[in-house]
């Protein structure tokens, strides 16, 4: 067997059991079957089940006792941080009250050409490029790498942007932070964003781009965001407008937020509702 297909079968072991703790067919307190059902239930080595329930045990679903067997704990795991999609910088606000930031990288270089000309630079110019990970109790949930026009990036310190959040100190160079336009999507985990993210290689991950603009529509800031999403989820309220014959689905109103405009999608969230969270 090639041991390159050994960890993905692993992965999958582990996938099949975690969905099960979590759907309650493996409720807390219940034994899981031996190794040797395991392995023949998924038709692999148990080696690849051990892997699996180490896994598990690592993530502190369930709990291994030599000569015993591997027991579901229960009421151990903080729920996953959740953002509404309509609302969404001011539940990153919340969520930067009860995470913490670590900056990883900092440092200035041309960026890659999509970064370069979402950001509007010139051939050759440089970027403030920083890279950090956001956590909560749990462990590590998102991979965020910035970058910022030179320029802009200068009038601030590594030490500053590993104490404060970017856009505070992008407010306080004198910008006014007018608006931004994010995309969400999906990727796979590298060997790097792995081992900081503590997950398997090829691991899924929510990916989320952002550029930020100022009040004359000028880039300020691309941020690259990865997420895990056990951990990390987007959500949105919805609901039916529109006269009949024509009626759709439209993002909900948050509460105390701005009246919904002509197309009842409501106002723009703008990016100075994210202050203090350190995106």
């Amino acid at each position: 067997m090639s041991a390159a297909v050994e960890p993905f079968k692993s992965r999958r072991v582990y996938l099949v059991l975690r969905d099960r703790i979590a759907g309650g067919a493996l409720p807390a307190g219940a034994r899981l079957p031996g190794e040797p059902d395991l392995a023949a239930e998924h038709g692999v080595a148990r080696v690849t089940v051990r892997r699996a329930l180490d896994q598990l045990a690592q993530d502190g679903l369930v709990e291994r006792r030599p000569g015993v067997g591997t027991f579901v704990l229960g009421g151990t795991a903080l729920p996953p941080a959740t953002a509404d999609f309509a609302d969404v910088f001011t539940h990153l606000k919340e969520m930067g009250r009860r995470t913490e930031v670590r900056l990883l990288s900092f440092g200035y270089a041309v960026p890659p050409p999509p970064v370069a000309q979402a950001l509007e630079l010139l051939p050759g110019e440089a970027a403030q490029r920083a890279v950090r990970v956001r956590r909560t109790a749990d462990g590590p949930f998102s991979y965020l790498t910035t970058h910022v026009p030179a320029r802009i990036g200068q009038t601030y310190s590594e030490a500053e942007l590993a104490s404060q959040p970017l856009l505070a100190l992008l407010e306080r160079s004198g910008l006014r932070i007018g608006r931004a336009r994010q995309s969400i999507g999906a990727t796979l985990a590298g060997p790097d964003v792995a081992e900081v993210l503590e997950v398997g290689i090829g691991a899924p991950l929510i990916a989320l781009t952002r550029l930020v603009q100022d009040e004359a529509g000028r880039p300020v800031e691309h941020l690259h965001a990865l997420y895990r999403p056990d951990r990390f989820s987007f959500e949105m309220q919805m609901q039916r407008t529109g006269a009949e014959g024509e009626r759709r689905w439209s993002p909900m109103v948050p509460a105390g937020a701005e009246p919904a405009n002509a197309n009842g999608t409501g106002r723009e969230p703008s990016p100075r509702d994210e202050e203090r969270t350190g995106s």
